[in-house]
């Protein structure tokens, strides 16, 4: 192939070759924009590597340093210095696919028990309700908690909660 037949550096690479990213919710796929477009701080099109950090890490990839250099090897631009909206779509899209719902469950009781207690309590759902503006009487908070705390402790542990989680599935 001569130089005119190159591609330029900021195709992707196997763009032609390489299969449809994974079917994920239109959120998914809105949240993954946001968070492109949030750290295309030139409005260039492209991320670099430090941008790309920041945005997986925004979605909930910490990546680390030979991971980014992997992912930009495989899904950036020839000279793999960026990657497009495109490409971060795609690597971002098989990445969300192949989280195990559980795991990312367990890392959500976790987050909600603050302080390792190993159970949910009406304090803690006060207190999201709160952050998230929501204005829940106590007593339809314990309701909420009653409802699912089979071992009648006051509180749904673990186990329960990745019932309620998995339940609708």
């Amino acid at each position: 192939m001569n130089d005119f037949n190159q591609p330029p550096a900021t195709q992707q690479r196997f763009s032609n070759t390489r299969q449809a990213a994974p079917k994920i919710s239109e959120d998914r796929l809105n949240e993954i924009k946001e968070a492109f477009d949030l750290f295309d701080t030139n409005k260039d099109g492209f991320i670099d590597y430090f941008e790309l950090k920041v945005a997986m890490r925004a979605l909930g990839f910490d990546q680390k340093k030979d991971e980014l250099f992997r992912v930009l090897e495989t899904y950036g631009t020839n000279d793999n210095s960026r990657i497009s909206m495109e490409g971060f779509t795609r690597v971002m899209s098989e990445m969300i696919s192949a989280r195990d719902p559980v795991d990312e469950y367990k890392k959500a009781f976790k987050l909600i028990d603050e302080h390792n207690t190993g159970k949910i309590t009406a304090s803690h759902l006060r207190r999201i309700a709160k952050e998230l503006g929501e204005d829940i009487k106590d007593d339809e908070l314990q309701a909420m908690i009653d409802e699912f705390d089979v071992d009648n402790d006051g509180g749904i542990n673990e186990e329960e909660f990745l019932r309620i989680m998995t339940s609708g599935n």
